[in-house]
């Protein structure tokens, strides 16, 4: 199981949190280091079944400087987004938690922290 988190960020110490006390082995990814490469965040999103807009923190000071808000949300400005997700790590949603069977989830709540724990 893979987490990509931010140290700062209570939802990403929630999550760890939570994998710890299930006994859950994982590996850290400090994503703001280590950011994905677009072919990574690619795969995390088919995982997720989700567009690079879904997971893209529109609220950060980075995205009012890109001006994300009002990007095209359209299949032909995916690569857009992933390239602009890539190059500013802080505007990806955290925690992303891969479990070992490739489940993914943004793992906000205890519910979607829970859904990638393997069983007792």
């Amino acid at each position: 199981m893979e987490i990509w988190i931010n140290p700062a960020c209570s939802k990403c110490r929630t999550a760890q949190s939570m994998l710890d006390e299930a006994g859950a082995g994982y590996t850290v990814r400090r994503y703001l280091e280590d950011p994905p490469t677009a072919a990574e965040l690619d795969e995390v999103l088919r995982r997720l079944g989700l567009q690079p807009w879904d997971i893209a923190r529109t609220g950060e000071p980075a995205a009012t400087e890109l001006g994300l808000a009002s990007w095209p949300r359209t299949p032909a400005e995916w690569d857009r987004w992933v390239e602009a997700l890539v190059a500013q790590p802080i505007l990806i949603q955290r925690p992303i938690i891969t479990a070992d069977d490739g489940t993914t989830v943004v793992g906000r709540t205890p519910e979607s922290v829970r859904s990638v724990l393997p069983p007792a």
